[in-house]
């Protein structure tokens, strides 16, 4: 499920274990059968992980639009300067799922943010979310973006997300909290995008709006 320009160092590795919502979110029945899947690990991405990246998005972006949001090099640029933007799912030590993302600096995104990483930015933009396509329709891309989005809550420097996306994903986004903001300035081809973003100053979204 694409993320921004589709149209979601290095945190602490969490234990292999299936994930946990906060508490008082009920889970649901899908939620409940997950923890009897295999081991998961959810941890920072690195260069090294960038052909399995790649071969997903190809997979996921290639053969619906013809581009990609990020093509190999880009994601192996990504991963270098800002490794703990990005967050992978492994199961048994498979890359399933990823969020990859950098630093930006000014309140709109515009074209140069496609390609840069700003360090002194307090803006993370979510470049691109993406589910392998044998683990579509199991609620990964929800969870996911919940955890990143926790992630980037607990990094002081980052105060807000950004994204873009097609029409038809602003409501996923929505439930965690995002806002439409309106047409965004930057095109890919003939695609065109509405950018969204949240504040990440306090959590309370998290818990109305996961919906797992």
């Amino acid at each position: 499920m694409p993320a921004a320009r589709m149209s979601m160092q290095s945190i602490h590795p969490l234990k292999p274990e299936a994930p946990h919502l906060p508490s008082g979110i009920p889970e649901s029945p899908s939620c409940q059968r997950r923890h009897t899947l295999p081991a998961s690990e959810f941890r920072c991405l690195t260069p090294e992980d960038a052909i399995s990246v790649f071969e997903i998005e190809r997979e996921a972006f290639i053969s619906v639009s013809g581009i990609c949001p990020l093509y190999l090099d880009e994601i192996r640029h990504f991963l270098t300067l800002c490794p703990e933007l990005s967050l992978g799912w492994f199961e048994e030590g498979r890359l399933v799922a990823f969020i990859i993302g950098s630093l930006w600096d000014k309140e709109r995104l515009t074209q140069e943010s496609l390609m840069l990483h700003r360090p002194g930015g307090h803006t993370a933009h979510l470049h691109v979310l993406a589910v392998h396509r044998t683990f579509r329709q199991q609620g990964k891309g929800p969870i996911l973006l919940w955890r990143y989005l926790h992630h980037l809550g607990g990094q002081p420097a980052v105060r807000r997300a950004v994204l873009m996306c097609e029409d038809a994903l602003v409501p996923f986004y929505e439930r965690f909290g995002f806002r439409a903001m309106g047409p965004c300035a930057v095109a890919v081809g003939s695609l065109t995008f509405t950018e969204l973003q949240c504040s990440l100053r306090g959590h309370a979204f998290l818990r109305r709006n996961s919906g797992c």
